[in-house]
């Protein structure tokens, strides 16, 4: 095992980081993709971001656009604040006038007839319940639930039902058309519901774009298969998701998509409040400490700073932490072998994932420093990914584009190079790629893994078969 972070940091930027000189601080401090919020700021925000980004990557970075999706809130009132008082009765409606005690407007008439008597409506985060007991044209009528106070546009989460509601808005259109003229290849997408809603997206964006699928709604778990299948990776959006189910059940859930994850190869991000009290204060809860190493041993790809590096005092501090929690871990000698228990169960009954699976237990066997993927696309690195090998993956890529998405990668550890025209010119440039990133020694091994054409048809068409079939020994 090499002394190498597998589990990637995403820093979500902010006005507590949008500078040049906090953006490098927060890349050498360890950070492997920015999350770009557009919930918050505006385009030119976003826009100077990705160009201090770029500037200052001392190799690929990952950035990703996390697309607002659709907010369901209330309207405003006479007062700056109303306290609803426990068993009262209070109304939503269209009425687009100040609100009250009584009553206040709700300006979502499309989702009105998905309500049933009985259904808990959640205020300002779960701070506030209301309970259905019946809907009279554009009125909903409720019942205080859990009193408490409440001012001007908060939320509403409306958990167990699939609103008739497309996750793409307006808003999220124009963001979307921006960072694609901006050369934003991962886009993450909010309020998840099913699987059309991710092919809505990939009919505009293309294969080209990466789709990281948000799961902040409970019942996403109905249809995960087909949605780990049309996305290209997913988030655990534990924020709306412990608002719209018990707090309980978000860690058995967050375990099951993880597992899921894994199984089928595609990364997944832990998001929300990990070290949340660093947004105020210089070190962790030992409960935080705890709930990052959790994900970690539980295998995710990537953990994320929301807050903290956004708004918080110490962004910089909260990504060394969170590296210094992920090293720690994967110091432990349980780690990778609870990561690789059963995995070899997973493998389908392909070439790709035997030649996979082979170079895994060749660079155990070898105590190899690396595994080198030459790779296009970034197939034959996810793959070598997935078996979770104890070494470091070098991912050997001629298009940008694969590269800064394989940054979002465990243990990958991207390079770009140029294209390949011999056997020899790929052996050779693993072979330097080792050299720099794991400083071996003359008898160092690598083991290299590629997908090859079965014939070379023309001059130049060396590596563009996306097939992982090719697996070498190389004595540096």
């Amino acid at each position: 095992m090499q002394p190498y972070r597998h589990t990637k940091i995403i820093a979500t930027l902010g006005p507590a980081s949008s500078c040049i000189t906090s953006i490098d601080k927060l890349i050498k401090s360890g950070v492997d993709v920015f999350r770009l919020n557009f919930s918050h700021g505006d385009h030119e925000t976003h826009r100077k971001n990705i160009e201090m980004i770029r500037h200052l990557e001392p190799s690929p970075l990952g950035i990703f656009m996390d697309l607002q999706g659709p907010k369901l809130r209330i309207g405003t009132f006479i007062d700056p604040e109303v306290y609803l008082k426990k068993g009262q009765i209070f109304y939503l409606d269209c009425d687009d006038s100040p609100g009250n005690s009584t009553r206040v407007q709700f300006p979502h008439p499309e989702i009105y007839k998905s309500l049933a008597p009985d259904l808990i409506l959640r205020l300002d985060d779960g701070r506030v319940h209301l309970r259905v007991l019946e809907v009279q044209g554009d009125r909903i009528v409720t019942q205080v639930d859990v009193p408490g106070s409440l001012s001007h546009h908060k939320g509403v989460n409306i958990p167990g039902v699939c609103l008739p509601m497309t996750a793409l808005t307006k808003k999220d259109r124009h963001d979307l058309k921006f960072g694609l003229e901006n050369n934003l290849k991962m886009v993450a997408l909010s309020f998840v519901q099913r699987p059309e809603d991710i092919q809505e997206l990939r009919d505009i964006v293309g294969d080209d774009v990466k789709i990281i699928a948000k799961l902040e709604k409970p019942q996403v778990l109905d249809c995960l298969d087909d949605i780990m299948e049309l996305s290209d990776a997913v988030m655990v959006a534990r924020g709306d998701l412990g608002v719209e189910m018990p707090a309980e059940d978000v860690p058995v859930i967050q375990k099951r998509i993880v597992k899921k994850a894994r199984q089928v190869g595609k990364p997944v991000i832990i998001a929300t409040q990990m070290l949340d009290s660093m947004v105020s204060f210089p070190s962790p809860t030992r409960a935080e400490a705890s709930d990052v190493a959790t994900a970690v041993y539980d295998g995710v790809d990537a953990v994320m700073l929301s807050g903290e590096s956004a708004a918080g005092k110490y962004p910089a501090e909260a990504v060394i932490m969170m590296s210094r929690i992920i090293n720690r871990v994967e110091q432990d000698p349980d780690y990778f072998a609870t990561l690789q228990k059963d995995m070899k169960a997973h493998l389908q009954s392909t070439s790709a994932d035997a030649v996979t699976y082979a170079a895994k237990q060749m660079s155990e066997t070898l105590n190899a420093k690396a595994i080198v993927t030459f790779t296009r696309t970034g197939s034959t690195s996810l793959r070598a990914a997935r078996v979770r090998p104890g070494c470091i993956i070098l991912a050997l890529t001629p298009d940008p584009t694969t590269a800064r998405m394989l940054a979002l990668v465990w243990g990958v550890k991207p390079r770009l190079v140029g294209e390949m025209k011999s056997d020899f010119d790929m052996r050779n440039e693993a072979v330097q790629a080792a050299k720099v990133t794991c400083r071996t020694q003359p008898g160092d091994i690598v083991v290299l893994t590629a997908g090859m054409p079965n014939q070379l048809k023309q001059k130049g068409d060396f590596l563009k078969d996306r097939t992982t079939n090719m697996v070498r020994i190389i004595t540096v």
